[in-house]
């Protein structure tokens, strides 16, 4: 068997949404906590997907996933909730097709204001070319 490929699902949470649940809006955090996990592991992150409210079998879920040698991971089961219209559906889904889903489990980051004014910039102006850092 060959190494394990991981795809990372964030959620798409609109900008608006940044003073109630900045986590869930900053999906550059999201990935970055997926990759860690997956680096600590010896995993390749191949693909990246950003969804909301994605039904379990949508194509874009399980393109070129092989059973055995592929892995999804998320942050924390909210995140699969807003990423996902059924995470029940789509563990059995994955069940099914003999593909692991695993959930990161660490701490989320405290966003303090000037994280969320960078969230915010970063989200806002992507076409001035701004990458937030």
């Amino acid at each position: 068997m060959g190494s394990v490929r991981v795809t990372a699902i964030a959620s798409l949470t609109p900008l608006e949404e940044l003073d109630a649940d900045p986590f869930l809006v900053d999906s550059r955090s999201q990935h970055a906590m997926c990759a860690r996990w997956a680096a600590e592991r010896g995993y390749t992150v191949r693909r990246e997907l950003l969804v909301r409210g994605l039904r379990a079998d949508h194509c874009v879920l399980w393109d070129g996933v092989r059973a055995g040698s592929d892995l999804f991971v998320a942050p924390s089961r909210r995140v699969l909730e807003s990423a996902l219209s059924s995470v029940e559906e789509f563990t059995a889904e994955c069940a099914r097709r003999g593909v692991r889903v695993e959930t990161v489990g660490f701490a989320e980051p405290r966003y303090d204001a000037q994280m969320k004014a960078s969230v915010h910039r970063r989200l806002s102006m992507p076409t001035a070319g701004y990458d937030g850092r």
